[in-house]
Order: structure tokens, then C-alpha cells, then sequence
């Protein structure tokens, strides 16, 4: 198993591009798998995989299509309403997803003979996903390493970062601009700034604000 190399779960959007170019600071070799899994637009594979050709970082896409029959949201049935209603886990709340693409990325990492796994996940920030919590994290990867003998490392450099500090850390990157002009987090699939009502674009864009007015300030 190298410890040099890496595998990054990469959509294309913010979390994950900002982890992509923090891989690359940390590991000498980074893949990015993206997963195709029916989601709303498809222009976030197309993304994911441009970013990934422009930071010159190997890219491996892989076809789910179990998620649409198996569960309801909104990501996956285009007629079901994006709905984020407090208390609730929201409409776009894929179940299963992150435990299969870390369970699937650790596959990939094996075969790769990839030490690290990285992923965007956020407990400060998470939209009430239960499966970007801590907790969750910890848990998969020593399953993981007992199902298959390993000593994998899943990293979450966002799990105690609000959208604020992830804008921050993108700019001790370098990336701030190139995370601000060639992702894609809407859910309405428009890159860049997005629609602007979307709960993924309201996110980010407070988190942006909230960052810029702080960097002004100081």
C-alpha cells in the first residue's frame, strides 16, 4: 500500500474540488473517482472530469444506477421538489450514498495499492445529512479495514469547517478563484454561482459573503 498515494470522492463541486487541491498539497499521486449515479444533471460528470484534466490529476468515473429504484429524493427522480424544511432531512438526502461511494472508493483504493482516502464531508455544514457526520466516518473506516485487511486513512479536511472557513481554505490553496469560477454545487446544475435559490447555492454563497467581508476587514 502506497502512502504517498491518494484517492479523492470528487463531484466537481466546491467541497470536493477544494479537497481535490488539498490532496494534491498532501499526496504525491492523487486519483479522482466520480461517481455517475443518475443525479439531477449530468453536466456535474462532465465538470468533474474537466476540472481533473485541468489540474492534471488521473480520473476514474464509475456508473451507479441502483439509487433511483432503491430510494425517493430529489436528486436522483427529477420530479420530486428540492425541499429543505427544518427538523427534516432534506428531499436531496440520498440514503445509502456515501456509504456506498467510501466503501466503493476503498475497493478502488485497494486495487490501487492508495493508502488515503479523501472525501468532502462536513458535520458543521452537512445539511442534515447523517451520512457526512464524524461519527459515520470513523465507523466506515474500521469497517473497512476489517473487511479487507487494510490501514486505510479516510481524511475529511472539512468535517469542523463551515462554508466560510472551506471558502478560506481554498484561498491558503491558492484555489480560491479556480474553486469560485469552475465548480459546480448547484443542484439545478448551473456552474459558477449557480441559480442562487437552491439550498447549495444558498450555502455557498453565504459562506462566500461571509468570507469576503472578513477578508476585507481585515
Amino acid at each position: 500500500m502506497h502512502p504517498h498515494r491518494a484517492i479523492v470522492v470528487f463531484s466537481g463541486g466546491q467541497d470536493s474540488t477544494t479537497c481535490l487541491f488539498w490532496a494534491k498539497q498532501q499526496f504525491k499521486e492523487v486519483i479522482a473517482l466520480t461517481f455517475d449515479y443518475g443525479q439531477r444533471h449530468h453536466n456535474e460528470i462532465t465538470h468533474a472530469q474537466a476540472i481533473a484534466a485541468d489540474l492534471g490529476v488521473e480520473w476514474l468515473p464509475f456508473k451507479l444506477d441502483l439509487f433511483a429504484g432503491l430510494t425517493k429524493n430529489a436528486l436522483t427522480n427529477p420530479d420530486q421538489s428540492i425541499e429543505a424544511n427544518e427538523g427534516e432531512v432534506p428531499s436531496t438526502f440520498v440514503p445509502g450514498r456515501n456509504h456506498l461511494f467510501f466503501s466503493i472508493a476503498a475497493l478502488v483504493a485497494y486495487q490501487r495499492e492508495a493508502k488515503h482516502i479523501i472525501v468532502g464531508v462536513s458535520e458543521t455544514d452537512f445539511s442534515g445529512y447523517p451520512d457526512c457526520r464524524d461519527n459515520f466516518v470513523k465507523s466506515l473506516n474500521l469497517t473497512l479495514n476489517l473487511a479487507m485487511d487494510a490501514a486505510f486513512e479516510i481524511h475529511t479536511p472539512l468535517m469542523w469547517l463551515n462554508k466560510k472557513e472551506v471558502w478560506a481554505l481554498s484561498d491558503e490553496l491558492n484555489a480560491f478563484e479556480y474553486v469560485q469560477e469552475k465548480t459546480l454545487t448547484c443542484y439545478e446544475g448551473i456552474p459558477a454561482t449557480g441559480c442562487g435559490t437552491c439550498p447549495a447555492c444558498e450555502l455557498r454563497h453565504n459562506g462566500l459573503t461571509a468570507y469576503l467581508n472578513e477578508r476585507q476587514g481585515k
